[in-house]
């Protein structure tokens, strides 16, 4: 790794075990005991500990703490129970549980989980190509039955393929329609496309695991979409969208650090870290004051400071044989 990429890395996952109880549910005075982002925290923070099991590296020392208490909760009956407080989210969190099960557990609760999940919501039907992928992508890592189609059914409908990035005319458009005065830099994506963008790539490459099944023209149309929204995320300092977008080109079959939108974006991100590791928000005009109260600092900065420290994880693997130049 670049030393930029070091000090990303080892700050990130340093302050993250040492906010753990702010994760932990069922801690006494956790900050996320009682606010509606305990279930997606703990999600998330299964997510970054299963893609450490394979980018290797020195990660699973620091992630230690995160293991032990991620095994403490996959095991406790009331803890899927949670994600009822998010009734859209909760068939998805309930299979995303079973899928990001650490190794060696007793599987009963995932089980339990697993018989919640309502037969149709398995199934394709009256999904988005994007819900598709994402309940086949926790499915299969959760060996649960599903009718989806293969993904090579679902990358043409995906937004890697289908999005097309706006262009200034069409943002002056939009501006005289709603009144609004042009800023001077025109998002190529809305903030819910750029999202749809990075989490098609993380389904469809396991976060650089396997190939996308893009190639051709559809591989340069994605790539260009990324490195566009990338040059605007860095320009706005949006942070967590960024890492997601470095990640993507990544999954995308290139090297982020040799790019000049990736090498930007893990400069931007260097920047916007704090000397405990952390990143204090989704982006500048969203981060937490240097004196906000610990639960709230937390509530404000643990999804991008996870995000971030995923990027690195999924860097410092290594570029697989089949990924293009």
């Amino acid at each position: 790794m670049t030393s930029s990429l070091d000090q990303l890395s080892a700050g990130t996952l340093d302050w993250l075990g040492a906010n753990l109880d702010h994760f932990d549910p069922y801690a006494a005075g956790a900050g996320t005991a009682t606010h509606q982002q305990a279930a997606k925290a703990v999600l998330e923070l299964a997510l970054l500990r299963h893609c450490s099991t394979w980018t290797g590296g020195p990660h699973g020392e620091r992630l230690g703490g995160a293991t032990a208490l991620l095994r403490k909760l996959w095991q406790r009956p009331e803890f899927p129970r949670l994600f009822d407080a998010h009734p859209p989210s909760a068939p998805t969190y309930g299979l995303a549980f079973a899928a990001l099960a650490p190794d060696g557990i007793d599987d009963s609760v995932c089980r339990a989980a697993l018989a919640r999940l309502a037969p149709d919501f398995l199934s394709p039907a009256g999904k988005s190509p994007l819900k598709r992928m994402e309940i086949r992508f926790y499915a299969d890592k959760a060996g649960a039955s599903h009718t989806i189609e293969p993904y090579a059914g679902l990358v043409g409908q995906s937004p890697l393929v289908t999005l097309t990035a706006a262009t200034p005319g069409d943002a002056a458009e939009g501006d005289a329609a709603t009144g609004k005065a042009a800023d001077g830099d025109t998002a190529p994506l809305t903030d819910s496309e750029g999202y749809s963008l990075t989490h098609a790539a993380f389904f469809l490459g396991d976060y650089g695991r396997t190939p996308t099944g893009l190639d051709g023209d559809a591989l340069a149309h994605a790539r260009e979409l990324v490195r566009r929204m990338l040059d605007h995320c860095v320009g706005q300092d949006r942070w967590d969208l960024a890492a997601e977008l470095v990640i993507s080109q990544f999954i995308l079959g290139l090297d982020p650090l040799r790019t000049p939108s990736g090498a930007a974006a893990v400069e931007c991100l260097v920047r916007a870290q704090r000397s405990d590791g952390a990143i204090p928000g989704r982006s500048a005009a969203l981060m937490a004051s240097p004196s906000a109260p610990a639960g709230e600092f937390f509530r404000k900065a643990y999804h991008t400071t996870l995000v971030t420290a995923l990027m690195t994880l999924v860097l410092s693997s290594g570029r697989p044989s089949w990924h293009r130049d």
